[in-house]
C-alpha cells in the first residue's frame, strides 16, 4: 500500500503523561453530513483514543498540506495537527492506523482469503461472534450480581439494585431481538440456500434453533421475576444464582450451535456455486429480515465485535443495494 505519511514534528500534546497513557491531540474531519465515507471515517475513529470534532462542511483548508489527494466525488479531509489528509476510504483508513496504531483497524491476517469468502458466510460468521460475547458479558454481570447478593454496583451509575436490574433487562431484550433475528435470517435466507442444493442438509441446526428458544425466552421470564424481588431476601439471591446457571447453559449451547455451522454448514457454501447476483440478492435479504439489528440495534451488534471485524462489517453494509438504506445504516451508528 505505501507510506502516506511524511514526517512530522512531535506535538505537545503527544507527550506521554506520568500514568504512562498516551495523549492524542484533537482529530477534526470535514464533510458532509449526508456523507457516507463521512460516517464510515466516523465511526472508525469511534475505536481510537483520540478526541473527534466533526465539522460538517464541504470545505476544508486547501493551503495545508494534503497527503492522499482528494476525492471530488465524496470529500472527506482529516486534520491531526498540522497534518491534513483528504482521498479514498483506504488512504483515509492507513493514516487513521499509523497516526494512531491501536486498535488496529485492518485485520492481522486472512485478507485475500476473506475476499473470496462468500458474503453470507461472512455476515453469518460475524453475527455468530457478536452475539457470544454479549452473552459471555450478560454472564459475567449475572455473576456479579449474584455474587453482591443485592448490594448496591461500585459504579454509581448503575444506581439502586432495582435500576441495574431494569438495566440489566434492557441489555438482555436487546441481545434476544438480534438473536432472534439472526436465527430468523438463517431459517429464512441462509438454510434454504443449502436446502435446495440437498434437500434435509440444515436440517440439525434448525433442530437447535428449537432447542435453544425456550430457553432464551425462559431467560427473560426470569430476569421479570428477579425485578419483582426484595433485593435483601433470600428469594432474590437464589433467583440471581439460577439466571447465571440458565446464561452459562445458554452460551455454552450456542457455542456448540456455531461451531457446527460454522464447520459443517458454512464450508459448502462455495460448493452452491452463487452467481454475484445470487450472493448480493441473499444479502439484501439479511437486511429485510434483521432490521432491528441493522436499525436500532447496529450499534449493540458492531459493540460485540473487535474494531477490525466491525469494520469488516461495515464493509459488507456498504454492499447493500439500496443506498438510502445504507446511508440510514451507517448514520445509525455515528449519532
Amino acid at each position: 500500500m505505501g507510506n502516506c505519511l511524511g514526517k512530522s514534528e512531535k506535538l505537545t500534546a503527544e507527550i506521554v503523561p506520568h500514568d504512562g497513557a498516551k495523549v492524542y491531540p484533537t482529530v477534526r474531519l470535514y464533510g458532509s453530513p449526508k456523507s457516507i465515507l463521512a460516517a464510515y471515517i466516523r465511526f472508525a475513529l469511534l475505536h481510537k483514543s483520540v478526541s473527534l470534532d466533526f465539522v460538517p462542511s464541504n470545505e476544508t483548508a486547501t493551503s495545508e498540506r494534503v497527503i492522499g489527494g482528494s476525492d471530488p466525488d465524496d470529500p472527506v479531509t482529516l486534520r491531526v495537527g498540522s497534518e491534513v489528509v483528504s482521498g479514498s476510504r483506504e488512504t483515509l483508513l492507513r493514516f487513521i492506523d499509523a497516526r494512531f496504531p491501536s486498535p488496529s483497524l485492518a485485520a492481522t491476517s486472512g485478507g485475500a482469503e476473506e475476499e473470496t469468502t462468500p458474503l453470507m458466510v461472512r455476515v453469518t460468521r460475524l453475527q455468530h461472534k457478536s452475539m457470544l460475547w454479549h452473552i459471555e458479558r450478560v454472564l459475567r454481570w449475572a455473576e456479579d450480581l449474584a455474587t453482591r447478593g443485592g448490594k448496591k454496583a461500585v459504579d454509581p451509575s448503575v444506581g439502586s439494585p432495582r435500576m441495574e436490574i431494569r438495566k440489566f433487562a434492557r441489555s438482555y431484550s436487546e441481545l434476544l431481538e438480534v438473536m432472534m433475528e439472526h436465527a430468523q435470517m438463517e431459517e429464512t435466507v441462509l438454510f434454504p440456500l443449502f436446502d435446495r442444493a440437498d434437500r434435509g442438509l440444515s436440517k440439525a441446526a434448525k433442530e437447535e434453533h428449537a432447542r435453544d428458544l425456550p430457553l432464551m425466552n425462559g431467560i427473560k421470564e426470569v430476569i421479570k421475576s428477579v425485578g419483582v424481588l426484595d433485593s435483601g431476601s433470600p428469594d432474590y439471591r437464589e433467583a440471581l444464582y439460577n439466571l447465571s446457571s440458565r446464561l452459562k447453559l445458554l452460551l455454552g449451547q450456542c457455542k456448540q450451535h456455531f461451531k457446527e455451522e460454522e464447520v459443517e454448514l458454512l464450508p459448502l457454501m462455495e460448493a452452491l456455486e452463487l452467481s454475484k447476483e445470487q450472493e448480493d440478492s441473499a444479502l439484501e435479504q439479511c437486511f429485510d429480515v434483521m432490521q432491528g439489528t441493522h436499525g436500532r440495534l447496529l450499534k449493540f451488534l458492531l459493540e460485540g465485535l473487535p474494531s477490525h471485524d466491525a469494520m469488516k462489517y461495515l464493509d459488507l453494509i456498504s454492499k447493500c443495494r439500496d443506498k438510502e438504506r445504507m446511508e440510514s445504516m451507517l448514520h445509525m451508528i455515528v449519532k
